[in-house]
């Protein structure tokens, strides 16, 4: 008996001290701004595993986005409905937007809530590119007009893929199927106060800590299970991106790839062209392998990438086989051709700069100029040594001879045969070569000269 109340006296003071171990329960605030890429996807992933391993109660995205690449967007889905921690999509600050990549992603989210002055919508894929397609005609009855659909094949493919995805998405989550399919079709856009009373999302709150008491109780179904949620008093922790996903960001910018591309291959050529260099080829390698990296996570038309390798063969070739121009032109045509065709996608802010292009195509163009007038000039330079060079060379002769004798070229002894009778000391000029006999004769100018 005295031993139980000392074990209960003991526990007693154990527990304030594994009660001080476990850590409070924890709400996970991710920021996702700007263009959505393979980054953000990253991003989000690793966050997502850490909520899991931390047991979190919530992980919270606050997002301004105008929408993004559909491979990084649909992977982000994924991961929020494979989510184990439920998932907030926080549409904030006031004057932010979750367009396009963005609606889907509310869409996906258990718990879709929106800021006061923010708006939602245009999910149109943008591949379709061109002019709107023009409405029909009104009806004279006074009808609206419909919505002209895309014209072509394709498009259609993809609008009706899209559609099907985000009603898809629509119904998992219990939310306004019909609406999401305008936001497709037609571009459609809401205001926060409009996605709430159409019930495309599920609250309104001014900032995080509103968020949390509106959020206080709700039920959410997580992987098929209802869950209550209790977000009175939690703990808020930012989520910063670590060191690889923000080296991610930065090479994955299609800029700065196709700079890592041109600085690898232009290092690459360097190196090969003076053995031993080192520092241009280890630069070289790091760039290339950081530019194929970015392409393989990016949506590269493989087509355009061959072209510019091919313009950067034609243009080397021309330093090795000069054509005058021939392969250096058609190498910068391609080239320039190939950096317009590399990523195949419209979605703003994953193009390649035009002023990019035009630097590194009039850079080529420079070096393809120089290299050619370099030929040019050496092809009209005298030649300076070998059997054309001794053509036409000034020389003494050596001895009296009338048919062979020696005479001296360049300050060498030459073997050389003559027509006319030459005196020791006279000029002599080379008018031919038989093997290593010199085939002479007075030089008849400098005599001239001389007199």
């Amino acid at each position: 008996m005295q031993w139980a109340k000392v074990s209960m006296v003991l526990l007693s003071l154990c527990w304030p001290v594994y009660t001080w171990g476990q850590a409070p329960a924890q709400a996970l605030l991710l920021e996702v701004t700007g263009v959505i890429g393979p980054a953000t996807g990253e991003y989000i992933k690793r966050s997502l595993q850490i909520a899991q391993d931390r047991h979190a109660a919530l992980v919270i995205v606050r997002m301004d986005t105008p929408g993004g690449l559909d491979i990084a967007m649909r992977q982000i889905i994924r991961d929020f409905i494979a989510s184990p921690v439920p998932v907030v999509s926080y549409v904030a600050p006031s004057g932010a937007r979750a367009a396009s990549a963005g609606t889907y992603m509310l869409y996906a989210s258990h718990i879709a809530a929106m800021a006061p002055a923010t708006n939602l919508g245009a999910a149109t894929p943008v591949q379709l590119g061109g002019p709107a397609a023009p409405a029909e005609p009104e009806d004279p009855n006074g009808t609206k007009p419909k919505k002209a659909e895309p014209g072509d094949a394709m498009s259609k493919k993809m609008v009706n893929d899209a559609v099907a995805y985000i009603r898809g998405l629509a119904q998992l989550r219990g939310r306004n199927a019909e609406w999401a399919e305008q936001a497709v079709r037609e571009a459609a856009s809401l205001s926060a106060e409009e996605a709430l009373e159409q019930h495309v999302i599920d609250l309104i709150a001014t900032d995080i800590a509103d968020l949390l008491a509106k959020l206080d109780g709700r039920k959410v179904n997580v992987l098929g299970q209802e869950r209550i949620l209790k977000t009175a008093g939690l703990q808020v922790q930012r989520m910063e991106p670590d060191w690889r996903t923000r080296l991610l960001a930065v090479i994955t910018d299609p800029n700065v790839a196709y700079l890592l591309m041109l600085i690898g291959i232009y290092g690459l050529i360097y190196e090969f062209a003076n053995p031993g260099m080192v520092l241009p080829g280890v630069a070289g390698v790091v760039c290339l392998l950081l530019a194929l990296l970015a392409f393989q996570v990016l949506p590269i038309n493989y087509a355009g990438f061959a072209l510019m390798l091919l313009g950067m063969a034609f243009i080397i070739a021309e330093v090795f086989m000069p054509s005058f121009g021939a392969l250096g032109l058609g190498g910068v045509i391609a080239f320039a051709m190939g950096s317009i065709m590399l990523l195949d996608t419209t979605t703003p802010g994953f193009g390649i700069s035009w002023a990019l292009i035009a630097v590194f195509t009039l850079v080529s163009a420079g070096f393809l100029f120089l290299v050619v007038s370099m030929a040019l000039r050496a092809h009209r330079r005298p030649v300076v040594s070998g059997r054309e060079q001794m053509i036409g060379s000034q020389g003494e002769a050596l001895e009296d001879f009338d048919v062979t004798g020696r005479v001296r070229v360049h300050g060498e002894l030459w073997e050389a045969r003559t027509h006319v009778p030459l005196r020791r000391g006279q000029r002599v000029r080379v008018t031919g070569l038989d093997g290593l006999t010199l085939i002479v004769k007075a030089d008849t100018t400098t005599q001239a000269q001389e007199n």
